[in-house]
């Protein structure tokens, strides 16, 4: 089953008279438990790319749909359910909320989506034990290291149960052992919950763990 299917997307952003096209007429199409990495230079569009599979813009042309759904016809609060139920963000900079422990950051997306208590700390607790955390639940994001970090944004980004998770650049601001311990981690839980990831890199650490990677050039897919 496609979790994700692009059909000739085309963005083009404007400044002034400035026309660029940071995605050109892209077809691709993400099979549910694909372990995926984009690969290409800065501007090649794997960013934009993520944002259109993340519901987070939208194209110019084309179509992106999620599980089947086609989500540019939605409005902007849909679009929004949508990424809270199906999609698993990583950020580069980690992007945890300062004043939460680990457990309060993987527990909030359960939150918001309205989860009862007893399942929420059951799962809460389940992620944190997959990403080898359960030793550090009450410590604060500025008490973790940037591995130990980039492990419960991987535990907030799998606790709803997300049908996809994006990750931009996820082991850039990583030390060797600590990008190895983090892509690590998601290939386990990748096999365990056949949740599809998809990674934009230029890290080749990163193109070393992928079933499938994903050239562009241009804003255009590239074959070899």
């Amino acid at each position: 089953m496609e979790v994700i299917q692009l059909e000739n997307v085309t963005k083009i952003y404007k400044l002034g008279e400035v026309e660029t096209r940071a995605l050109d007429d892209v077809t691709l199409n993400i099979k549910e438990g694909e372990f995926t990495t984009l690969v290409g230079p800065s501007g090649s569009g794997k960013t934009t790319m993520l944002q259109m599979m993340g519901c987070l813009d939208k194209p110019n042309s084309g179509v992106v749909k999620i599980n089947g759904q086609d989500v540019i016809r939605l409005n902007a609060n849909k679009r929004a359910d949508m990424r809270r139920d199906m999609i698993g963000f990583i950020f580069q900079f980690f992007a945890l909320v300062p004043v939460l422990t680990a457990y309060e950051n993987v527990e909030l997306p359960l939150l918001l989506k309205g989860v009862e208590k007893k399942e929420r700390h059951e799962r809460t607790m389940e992620m944190l034990n997959a990403v080898g955390l359960s030793d550090r639940v009450h410590h604060r994001p500025d008490q973790l290291s940037g591995g130990q970090q980039q492990r419960v944004a991987i535990a907030r980004a799998l606790a709803p149960e997300p049908s996809l998770v994006l990750a931009d650049e996820p082991t850039a601001n990583l030390d060797t052992a600590s990008g190895k311990q983090a892509m690590e981690v998601m290939q386990k839980l990748n096999e365990k919950t056949e949740t599809a990831f998809i990674f934009a890199t230029h890290d080749p650490r990163i193109v070393a763990y992928a079933k499938r990677v994903v050239k562009m050039q241009d804003g255009r897919l590239v074959n070899d």
